[in-house]
């Protein structure tokens, strides 16, 4: 039950930053719209790993070895996933405020020289 809601959750706001950051002309909109995308995903991977009733992955003693246990893949990617999303994150914001001191702008349209 819970990992169905955290997949339709992930996949609206998949969904969502995917709209957002494809339909605004804003350089900061997108950038938002990217990291809505992002959150969406590690939301989906996350739920691939949970079991409902499952415990840390965690083995103190040979009694627990017929317990089922919560997958740590999934978290450890989601961990790794989300400081590199960070980091794009700060690189695109840079971006944009070196774009917004060239142009004065932060519209995608006024960017002539970018276009092919």
């Amino acid at each position: 039950m819970i990992g169905t809601i955290a997949v339709s959750t992930g996949s609206l706001l998949v969904l969502v930053g995917l709209w957002s950051a494809l339909t605004n002309r804003d350089i900061i909109r997108m950038i938002v719209g990217f990291t809505i995308f992002d959150v969406g995903i590690h939301l989906i991977m996350i739920s691939v790993g949970y079991i409902s009733g499952g415990t840390a992955p965690i083995i103190s003693n040979l009694s627990d070895i017929g317990v089922s246990y919560v997958d740590p893949v999934p978290q450890a990617l989601v961990l790794t996933a989300i400081v590199i999303g960070l980091g794009i994150t700060a690189f695109m914001l840079t971006y944009a405020v070196n774009m917004y001191e060239k142009k004065g702008t932060l519209e995608i349209d006024k960017f002539e020289e970018l276009k092919w």
